[in-house]
């Protein structure tokens, strides 16, 4: 969809110019005439290159809450939805952001309700962001559901950040220790092959394998290179398919301290979701469909996919959720008491509460293990190839005295 830069005149007479979206001039023109406006010429805007990809960037986190909160401030100090959203498209600086904005507000112009408009959306803003909308709409109270949904986001948002933060400085370490070791691959141990050859004396194995490892990285790097990236896209393109996405997250629950930490994150994510959804007043079969597909692990989603069928069918939650063999006791025990006690929504945020304190502790463990694991493990195979490396010259000096 292009930019057209618009030149209007308002009621006051004042003139400005307004670059916006729409399908044609035409359309754009007759939305600004409907507002009252008068406009004085459409033309293309080229320096916007809207929906052709160059200038559009990802929508983050961050910025879907700031539009939400700025939303519920203007419909809370009394302002109309449309006009709301308007106003914040026009000051929003993420052109895709702004485009599905002003997308939106031409299908409310139009009479559909806000919930219905961003549902061609919900791969960026989640089903639980529409299905939030809808349950404020059908509720009349819009603004308190948005900002469930914010605090929903804040802590969805929080949790990863403090996963990648944790996770930064090991990932750095283990590039630094590939980058080190292919920088003496590449560079210095050819240089000692070199000097070796030239007095045709016996080396230790251990000196012949890496100078013979080191000399064939040298001379055909690229096709290491080449081979590399072959194998990053294959990964990348096995991600697009579901099968491939659903054994690798399996794998991931098998791997040996970690597979905790993935479970208990995907706990913890369906637990808020469900809690969020049903606050919100949607019945409880919608908001489970909803929060299965919140977690991240394919495999467990996979096997949560039978749940709405056996709720449907008359049985509880925790009972529908114990036969797919993924929730540990504890959080088959707290959805019991939280059924048991008509607090549901309550005992689901308390339990997302917990598993993300969980989450966190063992990720600060993982990653406290992991770096002297990573700096003990590259000393090692430095102090090895330095070895391999200076061994012989200490022979060598031997055999000349």
């Amino acid at each position: 969809m292009p930019y057209f830069l618009c030149r209007i005149a308002g009621e006051d007479g004042r003139v400005e110019n307004r670059s916006v979206l729409a399908m044609t001039s035409q359309e754009c023109r007759q939305a600004f005439e409907s507002q009252g406006l008068l406009v004085l010429s459409v033309r293309r805007d080229w320096n916007r290159l809207g929906n052709l990809g160059l200038t559009r960037r990802k929508i983050k986190d961050r910025d879907i809450i700031l539009f939400n909160q700025e939303l519920v401030a203007m419909i809370k100090a009394g302002y109309p939805l449309l006009k709301s959203l308007e106003s914040i498209a026009n000051r929003v600086k993420n052109d895709h952001l702004r485009e599905i904005l002003n997308e939106v507000a031409g299908e409310v112009r139009r009479g559909k309700a806000l919930s219905e408009s961003f549902q061609p959306y919900e791969k960026i803003f989640s089903p639980v962001y529409t299905a939030s909308l809808m349950a404020g709409e059908k509720g009349g109270n819009l603004p308190a559901s948005i900002g469930r949904y914010v605090q929903y986001t804040k802590m969805v948002s929080q949790t990863r950040a403090r996963i990648k933060s944790a996770m930064t400085y090991p990932t750095i370490l283990i590039v630094f220790s590939f980058v080190l070791m292919g920088l003496l691959m590449n560079f210095v141990i050819p240089k000692f092959a070199d000097f070796y050859r030239s007095y045709q004396s016996e080396l230790p194995g251990i000196t012949k394998f890496i100078m013979a490892v080191a000399t064939g990285l040298s001379r055909s790097w690229f096709v290491l290179l080449a081979l590399v990236l072959a194998a990053v896209a294959a990964v990348a393109r096995l991600r697009r398919r579901p099968d491939f996405r659903e054994r690798l997250d399996r794998f991931k629950l098998r791997v040996p301290f970690g597979r905790v930490i993935w479970r208990e994150s995907g706990v913890s994510l369906f637990s808020r979701t469900l809690g969020l959804l049903l606050e919100a007043g949607i019945p409880l079969l919608s908001s489970v469909g909803i929060a299965i597909q919140a977690i991240p692990n394919a495999w467990m989603v996979r096997r949560l996919a039978g749940v709405p069928e056996r709720i449907k069918n008359g049985e509880g939650l925790s009972d529908s959720v114990a036969q797919a063999g993924e929730f540990p006791d504890l959080a088959l025990d707290m959805v019991r008491i939280g059924e048991s006690s008509a607090n549901l929504p309550g005992m689901l945020a308390d339990m997302a509460d917990f598993y993300d304190d969980r989450v966190r502790g063992k990720i600060e463990t993982l990653v406290t293990l992991i770096e002297p694991v990573v700096i003990i493990g590259m000393g090692l195979v430095v102090a090895t190839m330095l070895l391999s490396v200076y061994v012989p010259i200490f022979n060598i000096i031997r055999i000349a005295r």
